[in-house]
This record gives structure tokens, sequence and C-alpha cells, in this order.
């Protein structure tokens, strides 16, 4: 069963390679204040969940770069996930706003804040 994961995981980051998405292309302020807005956002994934790709994928798309925390490997970002988000389910967003820390989980609604609440308020 681990052999099979793994071959999954090759293919899915094999076809995420080759159909990497294009970011959007913005003038040098806009992006700067897009990145302003995604510098308290990190990402706890594993490098080859599909979900966690999918969410890569529209960050991508999106040109957002925010901080990618691998959640898979025991160390500081799995326990602090454990600790603070309240379980080791990923993809996970950390959001901090107003000195207040928000866990988000599933992709569709890290995509859907992403794309509402970041990329599209500063178009």
């Amino acid at each position: 069963m681990k052999f099979v994961r793994w071959l999954l995981g090759r293919i899915i980051l094999f076809f995420d390679f080759i159909t990497t998405p294009r970011g959007v292309k913005r003038d040098a302020q806009l992006q700067a204040e897009i990145d302003t807005k995604t510098q308290n956002l990190s990402l706890y994934q594993f490098k080859a969940c599909p979900f966690c790709v999918k969410v890569r994928r529209a960050m991508k798309r999106n040109s957002l770069n925010i901080e990618l925390r691998d959640a898979k490997a025991e160390g500081i970002h799995r326990e602090t996930l454990a600790a603070e988000g309240g379980k080791v389910k990923v993809p996970c967003l950390r959001i901090e706003q107003d000195d207040k820390v928000t866990w988000l989980y599933e992709s569709n609604d890290i995509i859907a804040f992403l794309e509402n609440e970041v990329a599209n308020k500063a178009a």
C-alpha cells in the first residue's frame, strides 16, 4: 500500500510539473500589495497530496506568494498544525489577522478565500 501511495504521489507531481499554470502578470506595485497581504498566510501541506497540489496550483494561477510548510515530516510544522490547528489535516491555511490566528481547512474553502479575499480585492 505504501508503494501504491508513493507511486500515485509521483504521478500527481509529474502531471503537476508538466501542466503548471501560468501566473497572473501584474505591475510591480500591485504585486507588492498582494505580497503584503499574503505575508501573514502560510499553507501547511504535503508535497504529493492531490488537494494540496490543487491549492498550490490556484496560488500559482493567481501569483500568490505564500509560505509553504511541510507537515508530513516529524517536525515543528506538524507539531504546530496539531497543537494550534487542532488536527493534522492538510491542506490547511494559517491566517494571521489582527493578532488572531484562524486555521482554514478544505482545499475549496482555501481557494475561495485566496481568490475572494486576496487576489480579487487587490485587482
